[in-house]
Order: C-alpha cells, then sequence, then structure tokens
C-alpha cells in the first residue's frame, strides 16, 4: 500500500491544474489566505470523491436514499481511504435533541440508572424525556413553557375592526378575525381598553362555546375559541415556521415550572443514586457529573461507568466541560457543534480513516486549542490520516506537513505554493510563511476616556452580579475561553440596555441565485441602470425575472437526471452560462451588456459604474478586502472567510449605528488579513463609533485600545470579570488565560 494520497491535474472552482501527494497517517493541514482553494481542494475534490466512490459500493436503490456528490474536476486520485468530514455546520435539531442525546450520554446514562436506582421505577425508556412515561406532563419533555404576553398581543386602544388583535390573519381582512367579528359576542367598534372582564375572557380566553347571535356569515356547526387558545393550538403547538418571527415576537419562553427545566416527570425525578436523580445529572456541567460517576462503586454497572466516563473525559479534553447534557443542540455554536462531532470519532476504533477538518479552531481560544490538538494526534495515532483547513498558527505547528495555496484569493490563487514542515513554512516567501514569522507587539497607548457605557450587577446564566465599564468612541476587545460568559455579557445584557448593531456568527445562506449586490441589496440599482437605458421593466434585467434564460430558467446551466448517479450539470447551450435571454443581453451600458458588468471584479467595476449608491457599497467590499470578487459571482461558491468578510460589509454599511457589537470577525479569516481587518476598525473608529469585539485572535487582542477579560474558565468556573483596562495592564493578572497566551504570543 503507498505512503501517500496521490491527486493529479486537480482543476475543482479555482485549482489550476495541481499535484501533489498527502501523506497516509499523518496530520497533513492546508494553509493559504481565505479563498485561495483550500476547501476547493479538500472537501469539493478530496471528500466529494471519497464519499461518491463509497457510495458506488452500494446497490442502486441505496445510492438513491443518499447524498449524490458530483464527481470533481481531477484527472486522477490513487489510495483514497474512506473519508470522514468534520465541519462547523451546527448540529442543530429540535428542542428534544439535547448535548446528552445527540453524544448518547444520555443513554447511557438512562440505562445507568434503570439498573441501580432506587426506588425501582422501570427500564431505560422510563427515563426518556422524549417517551410519554418518561416525560414532564406539563411541557411535554421540552423543559420550557410558552406564554403569550397579552401586550404585545393586544393593541387595547383598537377596535376589533380597528387591528386589535396583532397576529397575522386575526388583523383586518385576515379570515380569522371573522371568527370573532361575526359571532356576535362583540361589539366590533368597541375599543378593547372598554370591554368589561366578562368581554375579554371571553375574547381572549374562552375554550369553546357557541356564539350568542351570530351573523348569517357564521359556519352553523363551528365552536366559538378565544383567541390565547386558537393561537397556542393553531400556530404554537405546531411550530409553525412560517409564522416563527411573529410568535417569537409575542411569546415569553420560562422555565417549565412543574419540571424546573429537567423535562421529566416527578417519577423520574424520584429515582436515585447516592441521592442524586437523573434530572440533577443532566444539570451538572460534564466535569461535575465526571466527579458524580466516580462515587458509585457497583461492579454490576463496570462497563456502563466506564463508558460514560470515556465519552465525557472526550467532552471534557476539547474545552466542552462547561456544557450541561441537557443543553438544546440549536443553542450550540457551530464551533461547539463541529468539537462534538469530533468526540464522537475519537471513541471509534475504526483506523485507516481520512478525517477531513474544516478550520478546528474556529471559536476557539488559544487554552482551548492544547485540547483540539490532543485530538487531531490521537485521531493520527490511532492509524488514520487527517487533513484539515486552518489559519490558526497553533493548529498549523501540530502539522507533520503542510501545503499551501495561494498566492491571492480567487483567480489569483488556486496554485500549490508551498509543501513541507512548519520550520520550513515559517523561511518560505509565502504570504502564511511570512505572517507567522511576523514580529508581534501590544497596544500600549493609554487614551484617556471621558465617557463609558456601564452595566451595575447585571446576572444571566453564569454571570453573577458582574458591573463592567466600556468606553465610547474606542475599540473594545471581550475576551475569555470558550463558555467564559463573553457573550452572554455583550450580546445578551449589554445589548438589551444599549441599541448595537450586532454581527453574529448565524451563517449566511446563499444560493446559486445570489451574489454580492443581491446581498447588499444594491443590485436593483444596476437594474435600473439598464432600464433607464432601454426603456424596458426592471424584470427584464434580473436572471430570476422576464430576463431569464428561457432554456436554463436563469441558471446558467442545465441538469441532467441519471438516477442513482445522481445529477450532471451542464453549461446552458442557449446562453453558455450567461444567465439571461438574448433581448436583456442586447442593451449595453457603457458598452456592456448587464452580463459583462457583472463579470467584472469589484476592483473593476468601482472605477466603471458611475451609481454613487452602487460605488459606496462596492467600497465597503474593499474595504473588507473583496475586491477582486466578480459582482456576479454566486454567493454559494464563497469560502467561509469570504460569506465572514461580506456580512462585515453588510454591517458597516449601517451609517446611523452607534455601537457595534463583532461576534469573532476573524472566522476564516488568514493571518495576513487580520491587518487589514484591524484597519477596517479604525476606519470605524475615526466615524465616532464604538466597537465592541468578542475575540480570540491574539493580533485583534493586542490592538484592542481596551480588554475585558472574562474567566476564568468557562460555565460555572467562569462568568467573572477578571481584568478591565488597557491591554499591557492586562499581562499581569495570574489567573488569566488570555493573559498567559498574550504574553507568549509578544514574546515570540
Amino acid at each position: 500500500m503507498s505512503e501517500n494520497i496521490v491527486i493529479k491535474g486537480a482543476r475543482t472552482n479555482n485549482l489550476k491544474n495541481i499535484s501533489l501527494n498527502i501523506p497516509k497517517n499523518k496530520i497533513t493541514v492546508i494553509t493559504g489566505v481565505s479563498g485561495s482553494g483550500k476547501s476547493s481542494l479538500i472537501f469539493d475534490t478530496l471528500a466529494a470523491e471519497s464519499q461518491r466512490l463509497l457510495n458506488e459500493t452500494y446497490s442502486s436503490y441505496i445510492q438513491q436514499l443518499l447524498p449524490h456528490y458530483k464527481r470533481p474536476e481531477v484527472d486522477e486520485i490513487k489510495n483514497l481511504p474512506v473519508s470522514i468530514v468534520i465541519n462547523q455546520k451546527k448540529i442543530g435539531g429540535n428542542p428534544r435533541s439535547t448535548v446528552g442525546t445527540v453524544t448518547d450520554i444520555y443513554t447511557s446514562l438512562r440505562l445507568l440508572y434503570s439498573r441501580i436506582a432506587k426506588p425501582f421505577i422501570g427500564y431505560s425508556m422510563v427515563y426518556s424525556f422524549n417517551n410519554p412515561s418518561g416525560m414532564c406532563p406539563k411541557c411535554k419533555g421540552i423543559g420550557e413553557v410558552k406564554t403569550i404576553n397579552i401586550e404585545k398581543l393586544i393593541d387595547f386602544k383598537k377596535s376589533l375592526n380597528e387591528g386589535a388583535i396583532n397576529f397575522p390573519t386575526f388583523q383586518p381582512g385576515g379570515y380569522r378575525l371573522s371568527r370573532y367579528t361575526e359571532t356576535g359576542n362583540f361589539d366590533n367598534d368597541k375599543k378593547l381598553e372598554n370591554y368589561n372582564r366578562e368581554e375579554l375572557n371571553l375574547l381572549l380566553y374562552d375554550i369553546g362555546s357557541k356564539p350568542k347571535n351570530p351573523t348569517s356569515k357564521w359556519p352553523k356547526t363551528s365552536t366559538y375559541i378565544g383567541v390565547i387558545p386558537r393561537i397556542t393550538k393553531g400556530f404554537i403547538e405546531r411550530e409553525d415556521s412560517k409564522y416563527s418571527a411573529h410568535l417569537n415576537r409575542i411569546l415569553e419562553v420560562e422555565k417549565c415550572p412543574e419540571c424546573l427545566g429537567t423535562r421529566v416527570n416527578e417519577r423520574v425525578r424520584s429515582a436515585k443514586i447516592n441521592n442524586v436523580s437523573i434530572a440533577d445529572c443532566v444539570n451538572m456541567n460534564i466535569d461535575e457529573l465526571l466527579n458524580f460517576l466516580n462515587t458509585i462503586n457497583s461492579k454490576n454497572v463496570n462497563v456502563i461507568l466506564e463508558d460514560l466516563k470515556v465519552k465525557l473525559k472526550s467532552l471534557e479534553l476539547i474545552g466542552l466541560g462547561y456544557l450541561t447534557l441537557n443543553r438544546s443542540t440549536n443553542t450550540l455554536s457551530g464551533g461547539e457543534s463541529q468539537r462534538i462531532k469530533m468526540t464522537r470519532h475519537l471513541n471509534s476504533s475504526l483506523s485507516d480513516i481520512l478525517y477531513i477538518l474544516d478550520e478546528p479552531s474556529i471559536g476557539l481560544h488559544p487554552e482551548d486549542i492544547q485540547g483540539i490538538n490532543k485530538i487531531i494526534q490521537e485521531l493520527r495515532n490511532k492509524g488514520n490520516t487527517v487533513v484539515l483547513a486552518d489559519h490558526d498558527p497553533d493548529i498549523i505547528k501540530v502539522a507533520d506537513y503542510i501545503v499551501n495555496i495561494g498566492e491571492g484569493s480567487g483567480e489569483s490563487g488556486g496554485e500549490v505554493t508551498f509543501q513541507g514542515t512548519y520550520e520550513e513554512l515559517v523561511k518560505s516567501n509565502t504570504v502564511t510563511g511570512r505572517a507567522l514569522s511576523k514580529k508581534h507587539s501590544i497596544n500600549k497607548r493609554r487614551r484617556e476616556f471621558n465617557s463609558f457605557y456601564s452595566l451595575e450587577n447585571v446576572s444571566l446564566y453564569n454571570i453573577k452580579n458582574v458591573s463592567v465599564k466600556i468606553p465610547k468612541n474606542a475599540f473594545t476587545v471581550v475576551t475569555g475561553v470558550a463558555g467564559a460568559g463573553k457573550s452572554t455579557l455583550i450580546q445578551k445584557l449589554f445589548a438589551k440596555k444599549y441599541e448595537a448593531t450586532i454581527f453574529n456568527q448565524n451563517p449566511i445562506v446563499g444560493s446559486n441565485r445570489s451574489n454580492v449586490l443581491t446581498y447588499l441589496n444594491v443590485f436593483d440599482r444596476l437594474r435600473k441602470i439598464y432600464s433607464g437605458i432601454s426603456n424596458e421593466s426592471v424584470s427584464l434585467f434580473s436572471f430570476n425575472g422576464k430576463g431569464a434564460c428561457p432554456e436554463c430558467k436563469g441558471r446558467g446551466y442545465v441538469s441532467l437526471d441519471l438516477a442513482f448517479m445522481g445529477d450532471v450539470q451542464q453549461v446552458c447551450e442557449k446562453c453558455n452560462g450567461k444567465r439571461y435571454s438574448d433581448k436583456a443581453l442586447e442593451f449595453k451600458y457603457k458598452g456592456k451588456s448587464i452580463y459583462e458588468v457583472l463579470q467584472l471584479t469589484v476592483e473593476e467595476a468601482i472605477n466603471f459604474i458611475e451609481d454613487e449608491r452602487l460605488i459606496e457599497a462596492l467600497q465597503k467590499l474593499i474595504d473588507v478586502n473583496l475586491s477582486y470578487v466578480k459582482l456576479g459571482q454566486s454567493i454559494d461558491t464563497f469560502s467561509g472567510g469570504e460569506l465572514q468578510r461580506l456580512k462585515l460589509a453588510k454591517v458597516i454599511d449601517k451609517k446611523s449605528e452607534e455601537i457595534f457589537i463583532l461576534d469573532e470577525p476573524s472566522t476564516g479569516l488568514h493571518e495576513a488579513d487580520i491587518d487589514l481587518l484591524i484597519k477596517l476598525f479604525k476606519k470605524i473608529l475615526s466615524t465616532d463609533k464604538t466597537l465592541i469585539v468578542l475575540e480570540h485572535n491574539l493580533s485583534i487582542i493586542s490592538s484592542a485600545d481596551w480588554i475585558v477579560d472574562i474567566g476564568p474558565k468557562a460555565g460555572n468556573r467562569g462568568g467573572k470579570v477578571l481584568f478591565q483596562g488597557y491591554p499591557l495592564d492586562l499581562l499581569n493578572v495570574k489567573n488569566s488565560y488570555t493573559a498567559k497566551h498574550l504574553k507568549k504570543y509578544i514574546e515570540q
């Protein structure tokens, strides 16, 4: 068996016919600036081909049920193992999916309690909050109850005819409003503030009655139901996503008063081991739960206990010791989700697997990265091959072999510019090598601040009675390990008191039909230019509207369905991939059709287009280092780092805002891009804005005007303000992990 995975002639996306060897049973890190082609190599080429070939080994019936992978553009890949991709995609799931269920730890706990808990109440399934015999009867195993805020639902200064019920289909013209106006129960023109108690109870809370004097429009067999039970049964219990935004506005979510958020009923809570119930277990942090399990001495359950301890120690190892098993998976960040996925494979007996990881450093403090590195090394030591893309120097250092793709982004990238060890990379004349060999310094300036935003004695989750001050018109970085309480303090408590624009980690959901202009809401400006020249409707210049090529419907390609072999995409022969109809392409602006303008890069377009709003939007893209992107490039082809910068361009477009809160803006960015990001921060600050950044990147931390460090650890071992002040003074804080790593960083 060869010692290398051999790739010959890879041309996927922007890859320029590259050939290289990747050593087996080693850790290979792919480096390069954002958009250089790293993902095209490891995900769209290596992973796609491995998964595609594996799927071909199944019957045609099974293949139809599996995900279909596009054949990558590559001449040959030899010695390719079966791959497992561990990406940043959030685990998600519904409210019934928890850290405990997704890791199978709760399954093992149920088994443990069914064996030795006293009193004996039944077997494993009885302890499940997803089973009718185990779930809390009030919240049905969710742990929360939703109540309608009447003040947000009802405008008491209006009558029914004036739209007093502030919810879709209950307002004037809505069909559900007739369920109240046609009953004869109410004076439809009487303001609700003038209703007596009996009328208000009938309108809001009646659970079923016959109307008093219905009109002819009232269905004879219908029962009258009040607004609250109707919305509860028709929308809340059905979890109708169509109305989720409206429900979020009127709903208040509270911990279930019966089970106190534990999800299980009283019978389940009564069964205990060493005076601890399974409900107590799921509300402990991982490290607390491990301590409890160590108090159990029973030979009958040794196998179960060992299994539990191994799984819990894996979570602890990668810095997730602050999580509780009761935490809903839909509240986890992308970084937390990725780490949980990694622990599943750490305990696997499989070997000779190709593990492909997508920036495992995301969302992690330098202290947490030490645990991630242990897992990566453990996967390799078990006889596997690990290939990952990352920008973090601490991750790159553990590589046995490094491949740098570059040197630029998009069409300026796609080439192998370095292969070798970390020591060789640092000495190389590459963008990555220069960034890693750069000397670092900390901001020593002590600006005098005249005014501050302040929080006094605030509490939420692990933040207990905390006070903090943040200078106005300054660059403040909030630091601390993952789970320390940074987001709780700033995105919840601070943002609740002060109005701010928040740049969060929610992904951009892009499609083949969206580009940078549609995302920034300025594509209409370009279409209007062509509409003015041609006297045609704006829709003619939309490939999603009248201007779409009649053959491919504006997609630029046609799909051929080859059943279990998957769809094959071919460039549309009618428009040659231009997406527009012949008529739309007839009209020219300064000698170019709308398709030709969309083929311009941002840098080219800003000197070509004369519309002021378009120029403003394009400048924002240049500010976030996306000058090389073509105007018409589909957002679904952007890398993670490019999407991050695109989001940032939209945030800084909001001129009227005074405070910007940015959650890990360095995500997906190469160290060379961080300098450009810091320049952008300074540009924002020059307009008298206040910038608050939650960040782990040491370059950004060392550039701050002011630092607030939360910790010392995560969960209930964090939540304290360890330090607030000038960056230079942070270095003297002994119990701060940020200080420890910052000191090493500037001494290198």
